[in-house]
């Protein structure tokens, strides 16, 4: 684990049914966000905004990474989850697994997943953005209230620091 306690190792699947590690991401920074695919607001609102971000970064782009990690095991096969990601901008890498994987990365993220409403499927989740640095350690937690051009801004700020 990350010496703040946020973060630490993993072992995810991509799309293409390949094991993805924390360490596949070493040497760029990487951001982090938790969702589902068939959430019915804020992960679409927030990959729409990352969609964003990683077009106003332009080239700067290249030493970022963004990964949106599945809360829902049942649902979300690391095929749909990718391909969700997918939607909205090809630079986003959606990863899946079974439940203990993914409760094991909610857990070392410190991300709230609530059950699931079992009226409307939902899951309440937590909506922060993990900024890694390139060697993997925490550097911030961004709330994904920012709109586009001030999460490109603190994400320049925050990626010329460290």
């Amino acid at each position: 684990m990350a010496a703040t306690g946020i973060g630490g190792p993993f072992v995810l699947v991509n799309g293409a049914g390949h094991s993805v590690t924390e360490a596949d991401f070493r040497g760029r920074y990487l951001l982090v966000t938790f969702g589902y695919t068939s959430c019915p607001d804020t992960c679409p609102a927030t990959l729409y905004k990352l969609a964003a971000v990683l077009r106003r970064l332009g080239l700067r782009s290249a030493s970022l990474r963004v990964v949106f990690i599945s809360v829902d095991p049942v649902r979300d096969s690391p095929a749909m989850t990718a391909h969700y990601a997918a939607l909205f901008s090809p630079d986003i890498i959606g990863l899946s697994g079974s439940a203990t994987q993914l409760q094991r990365v909610a857990a070392d993220f410190h991300v709230y997943v609530g059950p699931e409403n079992p009226d409307t499927g939902a899951i309440a989740h937590g909506s922060l953005l993990y900024l890694m640095d390139p060697a993997g350690r925490f550097v911030a937690a961004l709330p994904a209230g920012l709109g586009p051009r001030a999460l490109t801004e603190r994400l320049m700020e925050l990626m010329t620091k460290s």
